[in-house]
This record gives C-alpha cells, sequence and structure tokens, in this order.
C-alpha cells in the first residue's frame, strides 16, 4: 500500500506526486523523492525496483520480510533493515522497516507493523536546513525514530521488572514471580535482538569508508550509535538481573518447601508418639498392670495428650509449626 510519494528540493516539500511520475523527478538536480510503502505487495515493489534500480537481492529481502537488523550497499543504494517493536495484549511484536536509500531517493517499506512515519516527515520538513542535506539525513531521521521508540519499552521492561523485585520475598509469590521473569526475559531478548544487530552494523555510516548518501551526516548517524549503546548497555543490566531475581526466585521456593517438609516432619513427629504410646496399651497382654487400673484409661489419654502438647511447643518454639 502507497502511503505517500512526496518530491523535495533543495530542503523544502515541492508536491506529492504520482508513482508513474518518480522517473521525471530523478533527473531534476538538487531534489530527491521520497516514497512511503506499507506492506508492500510483489506489484508495487516491483514498479519500485523499476523506478530506482535496486537490486535484485535488496528487493526479495524486503518482500519476504524477518530479516536481522542490517546495512548494506548495493553501488550507489544503501539498504537497511530495522526491526519495528510494539506491544499487543501484553506481548512483544515484531515488525520491520526496510529502508533504500539513494543520492536522489529514498524509499521506506514497513511490514507486520501498526507504527508509521508521519511524525519523521513532519519533523524533516520542519527543518529544511537539514533536509536540503538529501536523503542521508531522511535515512538518519527514520533510524532516530526507530531508535527513540526502543526506550518506552525499555522503560516499561524496567518497571516490570522493579514491581516484581518487590514481591520477590513474599510468600507464596515465588512461583508466579519466576513464570512472571521469564516472560520478561523473552521479551527483553527480543529487544536485545532489535539493538544488537543495529548497533554492530551502524558503525559503518560514521568514520573510515562511509556510504556517499552518509557522508555529510556522519555526526548524526554517531548519536544515533551512543543511543543504542546505552539502549543496549540497559539490556545486558537487566537480563543479569533478571538472570539473579530467577535464582532468588527459586531459592524462595525451595526454602517454602523445605518449611513445608519441616511442618509435616513436626506433625508426623506428634502423631508418632501418640501412635507409640496407644500402641504399647494396646497389645492386650495378660500381665499388664494398667489393664485393670480404674484410671488407666484417663491416665492413657492424659500422658499421651502431654506428650503431643510438649512436642508441639518445642516444634512451635524452634519454628517448624
Amino acid at each position: 500500500m502507497l502511503v505517500n510519494c512526496v518530491v523535495y528540493q533543495q530542503g523544502r516539500k515541492l508536491a506529492d506526486i504520482d508513482v508513474d511520475d518518480i522517473a521525471t523527478w530523478l533527473t531534476k538536480a538538487d531534489s530527491f523523492v521520497w516514497v512511503a510503502l506499507r506492506d508492500a505487495t510483489d506489484a508495487e515493489l516491483m514498479h519500485m525496483q523499476q523506478e530506482f534500480d535496486l537490486h535484485d537481492l535488496a528487493v526479495e529481502d524486503a518482500r519476504h520480510g524477518h530479516q536481522r537488523p542490517k546495512v548494506e550497499e548495493y553501488g550507489s543504494t544503501l539498504f537497511v533493515v530495522m526491526q519495528l517493536l510494539e506491544v499487543e495484549q501484553g506481548e512483544l511484536q515484531t515488525g520491520e522497516v526496510a529502508v533504500f536509500v539513494g543520492p536522489n531517493f529514498v524509499l521506506s517499506v514497513r511490514n507486520r507493523s501498526k507504527q508509521h512515519f508521519l511524525g519523521v516527515r513532519e519533523r524533516c520538513e520542519r527543518e529544511p536546513e537539514l533536509l536540503a542535506r538529501g536523503s542521508g539525513f531522511v535515512l538518519y531521521a527514520l533510524m532516530d525514530a526507530v531508535v527513540d521508540r526502543y526506550f518506552p519499552l525499555l522503560d516499561a521492561l524496567e518497571t516490570d521488572l522493579e514491581a516484581i523485585e518487590a514481591q520477590i520475598f513474599e510468600r507464596g509469590a515465588a512461583r508466579s514471580n519466576v513464570e512472571r521473569l521469564y516472560a520478561l526475559k523473552r521479551r527483553a531478548t527480543a529487544l536485545r535482538h532489535a539493538v544488537a544487530p543495529l548497533l554492530e552494523v551502524l558503525t559503518k555510516l560514521y568514520g573510515g569508508r562511509v556510504p556517499s548518501v552518509c557522508q555529510n551526516m556522519q555526526e548524526y548517524f554517531r548519536d544515533v550509535h551512543d543511543h543504542l549503546v546505552r539502549i543496549n548497555g540497559s539490556i545486558d543490566a537487566m537480563r543479569d538481573t533478571i538472570g539473579d531475581a530467577i535464582q532468588v526466585n527459586l531459592s524462595m521456593v525451595t526454602i517454602e518447601e523445605s518449611e513445608t517438609t519441616k511442618r509435616l516432619a513436626a506433625y508426623a513427629a506428634i502423631f508418632a508418639v501418640s501412635t507409640a504410646l496407644a500402641g504399647i496399651w494396646g497389645m492386650n497382654f495378660e500381665t499388664m498392670p494398667e489393664l485393670k487400673w480404674t484410671y488407666g484409661y484417663p491416665m492413657a489419654l492424659g500422658l499421651i495428650t502431654s506428650a503431643a502438647g510438649f512436642l508441639f511447643w518445642r516444634f512451635r518454639k524452634a519454628g517448624w509449626v
């Protein structure tokens, strides 16, 4: 689906154009075309490939999706893939945006995501002096928007982790905490899969040999890289904390099971003494002196009750019951 197709010249928006007019505008100096697609069909991608002379392998990656974040060069065209993350019904869903950047065009193809980049276009149009730098600035603005959207996800993960840590020593909550921690670890891992590869490949866009479309934007891409370093460091710290919290919760489960075992053992000991005494007087030997004693039965009950009460007091004092 075509979202928009706009031509810019010297940092100013000239007009919304039809996709069939793209070739005409590509020949004009000091201008570039910015096309945005969402869940593009094969026919739309084929049309864009013909208009912008895109490489077959890059178009195939954009068509199939489910790509690892990457930056690749195909002649004078740069191909960038970034993952889009959003929370739906408590689960972290992964989409992606593939961006083709040439000297006089930008083509973004968004797949499996409800996020949009209308705000990015508005931001670029509010900064004509930067937009005049060409398609490299648009790529930076798109990357910056994607990376900035990782921060709220990271904050949400940290908030959930703090809530779990606050309940970590509540009695009976250990098992549910472990389940929540594992779910939190899955979301943190999904975020790391979006951040870490992009952090690795972003170094291609500043310092050393840089693609021509990014030559005059190196300091901006370095700023995006710094943001990714912060996010990646926070994710690593969170994953370590989650691992420690899981170990603590598993220890709490073991402690609770040990306390239950001690409690059962204490009651078993109490009833064992009562059973032993009852067994002695239940043997019914003829020569047992207590059998014909008038107060034998009350005395036996009293002894059994006293022994059970004494054991219960000792176990209560020891914290077993």
